[in-house]
This record gives C-alpha cells, sequence and structure tokens, in this order.
C-alpha cells in the first residue's frame, strides 16, 4: 500500500510540474529582420537564437555585426527557416510578403515587426521581444538603460533650437516621421527635412540642401571618402566649406537604422555632440547659417 501511495504522490507531483516544465522550455527563434536581429542579440540566449537575417553580419548595417557572426546566416527566404523549423520567426512588416505567408501557410509562427519610428516604439519592441525570448529581466535593463540615455540627452539638450539636416549617400535626407528625428527631439534639436516637406525622407539636390541652410549636418562618417558618385556629393566644396567639422555630428549609421541598446548610445553620442557644439565660442548654432 505504502508503495502505491508513493507512485501516486510522484504521479501528481510530475502532472503538477509539468505545465510549468513546458512554460520554461527555451524556444528556438529566428529572425529575418535587421531590426529583429539586433534585439533577439540583446535579449536571447545563444542557445535560442536558430539564425539570423542577411544583413546581421554586415558592419556598415548592423551595430551587432561581430557578434551575429556565431549564428547561421539566413537568407531572408522561406527555404532554409523550412529546414531549421523554428517555433517562431521575427520579420518586418515591410519585408518579402509571399515569404511569411509561405511561412504560415506551413504552419510556422511568424511574430512581425512595423519599422520603429519613435523612442517609445523602441521600448515597445525591445518588451515584445522579451517577451518572445523569456526573459523580461533583459528587457526591463535595457529599456532602464534607454531611459537613463533619455535622461542625460535631455539634461544636456541644445542651447539653441538648431536645425539638424541629417545627410547621407546621394543627398538622401531623413525624414521628420523616423526614429532620427525622435533621436534629435529628444536633445532639443529639430530635423530640417521636415522644413523641406520630406516627411518619410527621400533624395535631395545639392541645391536644395545648400538653400535649406540648416545649422547643422548630422553624418554617419567623420571623414567620408569618394568612394563613388553618392559619396561625392557630401565632398561637394559648398558643403565643406559651409559646414567644417565644428558644425557636424557624426552618428554611425548602425546605430540609428534600429531601436535596441544602441539607441542608447546613439543618444550618448548627440550628446557629446551637443556638449561640443555649446561649448564652441567660435561657431554660434543660433542661426550662423541662416
Amino acid at each position: 500500500m505504502r508503495r502505491w501511495l508513493l507512485i501516486a504522490a510522484i504521479g501528481c507531483v510530475a502532472l503538477i510540474a509539468a505545465p510549468s516544465a513546458a512554460a520554461a522550455a527555451v524556444k528556438r527563434i529566428a529572425s529575418i529582420n535587421m531590426c529583429t536581429d539586433q534585439l533577439l542579440l540583446g535579449l536571447a540566449d545563444p542557445e535560442q537564437i536558430v539564425g539570423l537575417g542577411p544583413y546581421a553580419r554586415d558592419p556598415h548595417l548592423s551595430w551587432l555585426a561581430k557578434q551575429a557572426e556565431r549564428y547561421p546566416r539566413l537568407s531572408g527566404e522561406a527555404e532554409d527557416l523550412l529546414v531549421f523549423a523554428p517555433d517562431v520567426i521575427l520579420a518586418g512588416r515591410y519585408g518579402k510578403r509571399a515569404t511569411r505567408e509561405m511561412l504560415r501557410a506551413k504552419k510556422l509562427v511568424v511574430e512581425e515587426f512595423d519599422t520603429p519610428r519613435s523612442i517609445d516604439d523602441v521600448k515597445a519592441q525591445i518588451a515584445r521581444v522579451g517577451r518572445l525570448v523569456r526573459h523580461l529581466e533583459r528587457a526591463d535593463a535595457m529599456i532602464a538603460d534607454l531611459d537613463r540615455a533619455i535622461a542625460r540627452a535631455t539634461a544636456a539638450a541644445a542651447r539653441h533650437p538648431a536645425r539638424v539636416l541629417a545627410l547621407s549617400r546621394r543627398g538622401w535626407v531623413t525624414g521628420g516621421d523616423s526614429l532620427l528625428s525622435s533621436l534629435l527631439k529628444t536633445a532639443g534639436l529639430s530635423n530640417a527635412a521636415t522644413d523641406l516637406g520630406y516627411a518619410y525622407g527621400g533624395f535631395a539636390s545639392l541645391e536644395t540642401i545648400v538653400a535649406a541652410r540648416p545649422d547643422l549636418l548630422l553624418l554617419a562618417e567623420d571623414q567620408p571618402a569618394a568612394d563613388d558618385q553618392g559619396k561625392a556629393l557630401l565632398l561637394h566644396p559648398s558643403i565643406r566649406h559651409a559646414y567644417p567639422p565644428s558644425r557636424r555630428i557624426v552618428i554611425p549609421e548602425p546605430l540609428t537604422i534600429c531601436g535596441g541598446a544602441m539607441f542608447a548610445v546613439a543618444l550618448d553620442r548627440l550628446v557629446e555632440a551637443i556638449e561640443r557644439i555649446n561649448h564652441a565660442q567660435s561657431v554660434p548654432v543660433d542661426g550662423a547659417a541662416r
């Protein structure tokens, strides 16, 4: 009788423990979007990551390119994902729709993410991935780091309402409805592209850029080389002479494309630039270019 009671007791304990054990099981997660790549690298355990998107290892785009090298590189198409069969796939809403539809047709779980356009969007996506990988404490810590960076940027906000034009190759200007604009606003700056009518970004001619007369330029490189015609525009004499180093903010592009741990770094880089500009005596930022 004692033996049967012991067996029954063990069985009851097993039944009670089974659901919690299942809930604690590690999910196998893949990403085919560059921004969700970054979040997965920052929040998941290494053994949870099945693979990352095709641009995860590109240092020109991915802030965590080095860390991404240890994981399989996915093509972004459905075929390799069907082979790996992860529990969850993170994808961008504006990626290839046919791929997402095929994956769902094969009963794979696809979580779609929009392009973050504000700091609130960034926080929401961090929390969402934290839930998916079952590491809410890491998501909370990342959001807390971001909040501290926001506080530093707010405290060091530019003394003057400087207009900043974020300019990259071929004259691309980042629009007002963007994550970069949110970053600038946090630091007391405004995006000059809004005045030019670029809500979502676009290519501006050299004449348009010069006529806009922003107070500061935001570039991804300190001294861009004219590797091609696209970059050559950044070295045009009319831009170089009007915007010497003292009137430039340099923040590498991988820091501002996506939201994650790197966004706190971007804010700190912006704080450094603001402090340098605020203490510059020879170049006032309250209309010198106007």
